[in-house]
């Protein structure tokens, strides 16, 4: 933690004074804190004891006194990492919407660092399924959620919203300075999204697809050091923005499997687009008419994957990662998979009933040679941050 640079955000919530002795905490392992306060934050603690723990300035408006700088700009440059304690629900929403109307949520609007959040709130606001989306929005956005601790809270009433212990939220952000150094260095293709097959100049075959679970991954990476080469066919997810990430169009099953080759050498490969396995031999570059009728002649396309996975020893990368999108028997039909395509690890789930496709969250397992692990349903941030913790234990 010595020198690493922490901006501090506190909203107005009861549990803002467990702030205070956050701040001492961070200080004493060595970090240096900035703080922030909203009007209702300041409403629970003073700026002034903020400004007296971490030696510097309480930040509450927009404009600073040196009209020159841009305080939503300037705090998150400076700022390694961005902690949110407490998070009230509103102050959640205006992360998942992409609100700017005061100082806090301008800065997380405008930010290119890492936010950990640590929310602070009523039992039933927790629980309100408006909450909860606006919160799996904000995970899927690559926010880390310290979870709230079940007790009797502030109001009287029992149940999940205590915000965590300062030394829980302490704990959190060491493992994030921990994990940020796992792969240093390392090199990865992260495949995303749908595949287009086109029919004609205005028609066309893919799947449901939205491409954020590889978003994810390759965030996930890119916060772990690693530079990714994230390609990507047809979306309807925002790209991230990372400096170790490189952000590559594609349309067709063709055009990914060039660019993968073209990205090799590579240290880990992980095909997590959703492929189409076939493509339209006789497709036309003119809008087929309705009374010529429609005769389609399809052909297969390459098994991206297969063709990365059984490369020679020294082309092949270290560890290649496949994933298994499947309607029944979902770890035999993983476990195959796995050997056919010589995957170091397939993530399998089930998509039955739009159970995955476009949604924030994911249930998963991972099938490897040894063993077969299941995890809970978790947010597709938390699944590539399981992904990245596997990945590190092997190189």
């Amino acid at each position: 933690m010595n020198g690493k640079r922490i901006l501090l955000i506190i909203t107005g919530s009861i549990a803002a004074y467990k702030s205070l002795e956050l701040i001492r905490l961070l200080t004493k392992s060595g970090a240096s804190v900035e703080g922030v306060l909203t009007s209702g934050g300041s409403q629970f603690i003073t700026p002034l004891s903020v400004a007296t723990l971490t030696g510097k300035k309480a930040h509450l408006e927009m404009w600073d006194e040196d009209a020159s700088e841009m305080n939503h700009i300037e705090l998150s440059r400076r700022a390694d990492l961005i902690v949110v304690a407490p998070a009230t629900a509103d102050f959640v929403a205006k992360m998942a919407q992409g609100f700017g109307d005061d100082l806090a949520s301008s800065v997380l609007l405008a930010r290119n660092k890492p936010v950990i959040i640590a929310p602070s709130m009523n039992v039933e606001m927790w629980e309100n399924p408006a909450f909860q989306r606006n919160l799996s929005q904000v995970q899927q956005d690559g926010a880390y959620l310290v979870e709230p601790q079940t007790d009797i809270l502030a109001c009287g009433e029992s149940g999940i919203g205590k915000m965590a212990e300062p030394e829980t939220i302490l704990s959190s952000i060491q493992n994030h300075f921990e994990q940020s150094n796992l792969l240093q260095g390392k090199r990865a293709i992260v495949t995303a999204g749908g595949t287009i097959e086109r029919i004609d100049s205005v028609r066309y075959i893919s799947n449901f697809s939205s491409g954020k679970q590889g978003i994810a991954i390759a965030r996930a990476l890119a916060e772990a050091g690693v530079n990714v080469g994230l390609v990507t066919g047809n979306i309807s997810s925002a790209l991230p923005r990372h400096p170790n990430i490189e952000n590559i169009f594609i349309e067709s099953a063709e055009q990914m499997q060039a660019e993968v080759v073209s990205q090799l050498p590579a240290d880990i490969f992980i095909s997590c687009a959703a492929v189409c396995d076939f493509k339209v031999a006789n497709s036309s570059d003119r809008k087929i008419k309705k009374q010529n009728g429609l005769h389609l002649e399809f052909e297969e396309n390459q098994d991206i994957v297969k063709s990365v996975g059984v490369l020679p020893s020294g082309e092949r990368p270290n560890l290649v990662i496949g994933f298994a999108a499947e309607t029944d028997d979902l770890i035999d039909n993983a476990k195959k998979k796995r050997i056919n395509k010589n995957c170091d690890m397939i993530v399998a789930n089930l998509v039955a009933d739009k159970a995955v496709f476009g949604k924030n969250e994911n249930k998963a397992s991972f099938v490897t040679e040894s063993d077969v692990r299941n995890l809970d349903t978790m947010s597709k941030g938390d699944l590539a941050r399981e992904i990245v913790s596997w990945i590190a234990e092997r190189l």
